[in-house]
């Protein structure tokens, strides 16, 4: 099984959002992406509405879910308890600033 890739997957998913909008501030872009289902799925507490798809993709990347975790104040027990699209949605906040970054950055050397 092919480790899923998060960031990668995250910054996909802000170029996809990026083209229903002409906003480029970080602050602003940040806010509404943090609470978008389609780029980490905070709203509805699920980016991928399927626990077993959840399941696949936080294969091979519990380091980044303790990382993740730890940033927001979990531990483990809580995680766990709480299910697997509960983690997903966890590591897809996480990674959301340094993803938005760099999508921002690479339009930047676009224009």
């Amino acid at each position: 099984m092919e480790t899923y890739n998060y960031l990668e997957n995250i910054k996909q998913d802000i170029k996809e959002y990026l083209k229903e909008t002409d906003e480029r501030d970080y602050e602003i872009l940040y806010d509404e992406l943090f609470l978008s289902d389609s780029v980490t799925g905070n709203a509805s507490g699920s980016y991928t509405f399927s626990t077993y798809q959840a399941e696949q993709n936080l294969c091979h990347n519990l380091d980044l879910l303790k990382e993740a975790l730890e940033e927001f104040g979990y531990n483990c027990v809580q995680a766990l308890e709480k299910g697997a699209e509960f983690c997903d949605v966890t590591i897809r906040c996480y990674l959301l600033p340094f993803a938005l970054s760099e999508v921002l950055e690479e339009l930047k050397k676009e224009v």
